[in-house]
């Protein structure tokens, strides 16, 4: 499927959703999170701080940031950076997103998981993002364990993927734990 029909038919859905609906969803696809191997042995994640139309994980980050070392990324021009998370030093950024202040960014080398934001994902690892390649950018000079975090009816059955698109490893919805590779 191409991406913008993706995109498309995943951002109408979204509007159908109730505000318990979303709360549910993320507490679920959170609670599947905190119990793999790969979040339990990772200490520095990089997370993503959530748009309205996205999962939110605001609830899980304020959880767990007394034991894990989070990060979130900053948009630099083209590129993220990639900050340590510190609820008392967000701003919002590009794109109307809370981003981290300061001046100590950390090396994508440095980061043992990366919860990555998608439009969609198919059960092969691609992933539709919003259409400006910043996390696949980032994505591509990292080792880290990638792990995708969607509603259920963001799993589509295949995406177009291209040449520059990274996968991700592992896909968590509010009833699915898809193991890619």
């Amino acid at each position: 499927m191409k991406k913008e029909e993706i995109r498309s038919r995943i951002k109408a859905r979204k509007t159908l959703l109730s505000e318990d609906e979303k709360f549910s969803a993320a507490e679920r696809v959170f609670s599947l999170l905190e119990r793999t191997a790969d979040f339990m042995l990772a200490d520095r994640i990089l997370m993503y701080h959530s748009l309205p139309d996205e999962l939110s994980t605001r609830a899980f980050i304020r959880k767990w940031s007394s034991r894990k070392h989070f990060y979130l990324p900053r948009v630099n021009g083209v590129n993220l950076e990639i900050l340590p998370y510190d609820e008392s030093r967000l701003a919002l950024g590009s794109f109307h997103i809370e981003e981290p202040t300061g001046n100590d960014i950390s090396s994508i080398d440095d980061i043992e998981m990366i919860v990555v934001p998608a439009v969609a994902y198919d059960r092969s690892g691609n992933r539709v993002g919003r259409g400006k390649g910043y996390y696949d950018r980032l994505l591509a000079d990292s080792k880290a364990r990638k792990v995708g975090v969607a509603y259920d009816f963001q799993v589509v059955d295949e995406i177009d993927a291209d040449p520059h698109d990274v996968r991700v490893d592992v896909v968590i919805t509010e009833s699915h734990h898809y193991i890619i590779r």
